[in-house]
């Protein structure tokens, strides 16, 4: 899979004499025409992509099914392809460990027409998330608004306006991902 962007958090200087914990995770990148399948956060005033962190010893795509029907209700998810790895490094907020660095293995996929029930957990409710089909440039101005002038901004919000910018340039090249097949 090709490597999209390392991003180092602002308040990380250096890796040296620091204790790093991994996470693997998954993203995917559902789309119909110029709109895309994400995840609005209320809490933080952001859209991302649907996913998040492998569970022990899980395979990717299994694990990024897994992420995409809990979160959004899709159903039907076939067709999937690599769309490329963002990695980061990010404070850790537990005292075991310095940073994070988190390792988004991201997918294109195509998923039936009508979404079901999510299955979000209790801290991702509490934070109001929902699943939303909406304009990819919507999305991206909405997320750069936030990063200008929002204090709720979450740490992810900069890796998912620079995946949502690179989905959208490709959708507009027409060069790499294909409109979604419904059923």
């Amino acid at each position: 899979m090709r490597h999209l962007k390392t991003h180092f958090h602002p308040d990380i200087t250096t890796l040296d004499n620091k204790t790093i914990i991994q996470r693997l995770s998954t993203r995917s990148i559902t789309t119909q025409g110029n709109r895309i399948l994400l995840m609005y956060t209320e809490r933080y005033e952001d859209y991302s992509l649907p996913g998040g962190g492998l569970d022990e010893g899980e395979d990717m795509i299994v694990g990024m099914m897994r992420e995409l029907n809990e979160e959004t209700g899709a159903t039907g998810i076939q067709n999937i392809k690599p769309f490329g790895i963002y990695e980061e490094y990010r404070p850790w907020y537990k005292p075991d460990y310095d940073v994070q660095h988190m390792i988004s293995y991201c997918y294109t996929c195509d998923v039936n027409g009508v979404l079901g029930d999510s299955s979000l957990e209790d801290y991702e409710k509490r934070n109001g998330m929902i699943a939303v089909w909406i304009d990819i440039k919507k999305a991206i101005a909405f997320n750069k608004h936030t990063i200008a002038t929002s204090d709720k901004q979450g740490m992810s919000i900069v890796r998912e306006t620079y995946l949502l910018t690179l989905i959208a340039a490709q959708l507009n090249n027409n060069n790499y991902l294909q409109k979604t097949t419904w059923k």
